[in-house]
């Protein structure tokens, strides 16, 4: 390869080993126009990392506009789309949204406070090494990216996924060992401490995943000693930056004109706490717009600014320093549980989770396994059986918002929730049903993927799915003040936005299903976290307690408005004939019994139908489809499918016929066979012989013979 660009420039490439690989990065072989570009490549995993960055600030903005897009491309894993309609790539799929929030959540903390240019950052995966995930390498590329831009993002950091194969901690798993393992675990940090933790796991101990955490920290560590290398190579010019946050003078006039009415006034219960809050944001915006008169609307957004610093200083200090929550309670307190089942006549199964002010309704539905979702993505396809989604309205938090289609959050708390109740499921094998769970959040203050999680328990139980165990969710958060810092349970709105670190597990009381843990400081030390999962632990049995009270078991019995199902198993080689040419026979028997067949290439069949009329029926066409024809038994009410001047074909079985010879159709002589059946006439036929060609030669007369001498 060519050491220099067009443009005469050098090609700077550095590389390490890496977990057994070598991980290279390269800079100035493509992307010529982005504000910094790196190809990182990894095994056969080849991914481009383009960051762009503004040169000036966004105005009116209150929020740092930092977009993070992973683009999955077909062609990296040599596939064209399996749809048969659309072959070039659209919306991204699920799977690449939850790896673009992946990214970009242990990188946004590491900006600084009111930097307000746009950022984007774009992962696009140019070639797939199926034997592991690209989502590590693809962070680690942009975070390379992002450090040559110049801009000020406090990197390097880098991203480990580590699974558990045969009891021991791997990196860099293959997808099948992720899937049939205990943990899935991906851990994400810069050279001191933790940014960001998600885990998949198969109720695994506390001591486990914290002992994956430290194995993962350490593991990543040449992936960040190779970004320093290749900043320091390259070189790099630092940005000019203006930050937009309140003047040291407004923020001062507003502390000053806030003391005496927060603190202990306003550390009450959220309802009360609220509108007392909102009253004092008024009156505060409203004093000083009085007192600026014309000035005031050049510096309001200051002004708005201030006033939620304070808001957040004031949660922080009643809990460093007075050992008081915003809304009372201790440390380790829950707030306020309850939970309802059933509560939807019409669904297969339903549930109502409240705590607190947050609160999330879920319904389930099951249906037959032809049902099950098929997945067609560049990492993978096949089907899915179990899918969670989540939908949480404007008036979920009280305000007025378009309806549209499910963004980045909703399929990322979806993705959370359906995690955590994986590995409690029955298998197809034990259950063999299709299984959608939709959480309907009905009012958001903290924590609603929890709320998510711990109502889609409670519905798929009420429901009927046998469980192996129930699972209960808990948010945790964390304030560090120098060597001081508090864990709290179960946080609410006030102290996410205060606090430093989101943490959220779930489990059942055997072990932890799902971790995802977001820090707002630049990250975390192990030790701290270990504390966190503990106090996690306490707080998930307690919410579990309450849920078990609503209901303690799976129903023995599934609703009567879900469809049954019932599994048999036939020879595979048979399935052919069950099919039938074009699908005409299949087609048939569901036409015929109103039953749906779902047909596995194990030789498995699923039969579902309201009725059991209906699915003992099909199971009939099918196990006489499938059955043998032994010969010397008697088939009785047998069709008469074609009469021929020499006999007449009669069908013994679904798609199975023999000839009854005119010699055997009775013991008198018979002139013509028309004039002892007619075509769909029912008779009684014995299989006297199956030739070497495996022809059916029936008798009629010798089944009245025998039946005859029985009588």
């Amino acid at each position: 390869m060519s050491t220099v660009n067009p443009f005469g420039k050098e090609i700077i490439k550095v590389e390490t080993d890496f977990c057994g690989r070598t991980l290279s990065l390269e800079v100035g072989r493509v992307g010529f126009r982005s504000t910094a570009s790196v190809t990182a490549k990894y095994g056969d995993t080849v991914i481009l990392a383009t960051a762009m960055v503004s040169h000036n600030p966004m105005k009116g903005f209150d929020y740092f506009p930092l977009s993070i897009d992973y683009e999955e491309k077909m062609y990296a894993a040599g596939k064209i789309s399996g749809s048969r309609y659309v072959k070039r790539e659209g919306r991204p799929s699920d799977d690449a949204v939850l790896i673009g929030r992946l990214i970009d959540r242990p990188i946004r903390p590491l900006w600084p406070k009111g930097y307000r240019h746009e950022v984007q950052g774009v992962a696009t995966v140019l070639s797939l090494d199926p034997s592991f995930r690209p989502d590590a390498i693809a962070m680690i590329a942009l975070s390379a990216a992002f450090m040559l831009t110049g801009a000020p993002f406090d990197g390097p950091v880098a991203g480990l996924r580590v699974g558990m194969v045969d009891g021991k901690l791997t990196p860099f798993a293959s997808a099948e060992e992720l899937s049939t393992g205990l943990l899935d675990l991906f851990v994400a940090g810069t050279k001191e401490a933790i940014m960001m933790v998600e885990a998949g796991a198969n109720e695994v101990t506390e001591e486990q995943v914290v002992e994956a955490l430290d194995f993962a920290q350490k593991a990543m560590q040449p992936a960040i000693a190779l970004q320093e290398e290749l900043i320091k190579k390259v070189g790099v010019t630092k940005q000019e930056y203006v930050l937009s946050l309140p003047s040291e003078d407004i923020q001062k006039q507003v502390d000053e004109y806030l003391k005496g009415k927060l603190g202990e006034k306003v550390r009450v219960d959220y309802p009360v706490r609220h509108e007392r809050l909102h009253v004092i944001r008024q009156d505060t915006l409203k004093h000083f717009e009085e007192l600026l008169g014309d000035d005031y609307k050049a510096v309001e957004r200051e002004y708005e600014d201030a006033f939620a610093s304070a808001m957040n200083k004031d949660v922080r200090n009643g809990i460093l320093n007075d050992d008081l929550r915003p809304d009372g309670r201790k440390f380790t307190e829950i707030r306020v549980l309850s939970s309802e089942v059933g509560i939807l006549p019409r669904a297969h199964g339903s549930s109502l989770f409240t705590r607190g002010m947050t609160q999330g309704m879920n319904i389930v539905t099951l249906a037959p396994l032809s049902y099950v979702q098929m997945i067609d993505t560049m990492e993978s396809e096949g089907e899915k059986r179990f899918f969670h989604h989540y939908n949480a309205p404007g008036y979920t938090v009280g305000e007025i918002k378009r309806l549209g289609s499910p963004g980045r959050r909703e399929i990322g708390h979806s993705a959370l929730a359906e995690r955590a109740l994986q590995a409690v499921l029955p298998s197809e094998a034990e259950f063999p049903y299709t299984i959608r769970s939709v959480t309907e959040i009905m009012s958001q203050h903290g924590s609603t993927s929890m709320a998510a999680t711990c109502s889609s328990c409670l519905a798929l139980m009420d429901a009927g799915v046998p469980l192996k165990r129930p699972v209960s969710g808990i948010a945790m958060g964390l304030l560090i003040e120098g060597d001081k810092f508090v864990i709290l349970s179960d946080i609410a709105d006030a102290e996410d936005f205060a606090g430093d670190m989101d943490f959220k597990v779930t489990g059942t009381e055997k072990g932890i299903t799902a971790l995802q843990m977001d820090m707002k400081v630049h990250g975390l030390p192990v030790a701290t976290l270990a504390k966190a999962i503990e106090q996690g632990k306490i707080g998930r049995a307690y919410i579990l307690k309450s849920m078990l009270e609503t209901l303690a078991a799976p129903r023995k019995e599934i609703s009567a408005h879900a469809p049954h199902v019932e599994a048999i198993k036939i020879n595979p080689e048979m399935i052919r004939t069950v099919i039938g040419k074009g699908g005409e026979m299949i087609n048939r028997i569901i036409a015929e019994t109103g039953a749906e067949i779902d047909i596995k290439d194990d030789g498995t069949v699923f039969i579902a139908s309201p009725t059991k009329e209906s699915i003992d029926a099909a199971i009939k066409w099918v196990r006489d489809l499938t059955a043998t024809p032994e010969v010397g038994k008697i088939y009785e009410n047998c069709r008469v499918v074609t009469v021929l001047d020499f006999g007449a074909f009669v069908e013994i079985m679904p798609g199975k016929e023999g000839l009854v010879h005119v010699s055997e159709m009775s013991e008198e002589r018979v002139a013509s066979p028309g004039d002892v059946v007619k075509e769909g006439d029912s008779v009684t036929v014995k299989l006297v012989a199956i030739d070497d060609r495996g022809r059916l030669q029936l008798s009629m007369k010798a089944a009245a013979r025998e039946l005859g001498d029985k009588k």
